[in-house]
């Protein structure tokens, strides 16, 4: 039986030059490096901690 898994899709809207080394790395594991990339991801505590570590640099795209 297939389990319906909620996803959440996210922009990278700002650029990650001139940050943290740790804010980049989040960006990177999210699978956004560049800007205007969407990823769709699985919602999870996990994902959204650290979409809220840089909330300043994505945006959620409904």
């Amino acid at each position: 039986m297939a389990e319906n898994k909620k996803t959440i899709t996210v922009e990278q809207i700002g650029s990650p030059l001139r940050r943290p080394g740790d804010q980049r790395a989040t960006l990177i594991g999210l699978g956004l490096n560049k800007m205007h990339r969407t990823r769709t991801l699985e919602d999870t505590p996990a994902v959204r901690g650290m979409i809220a570590k840089v909330a300043h640099l994505v945006r959620i795209v409904d």
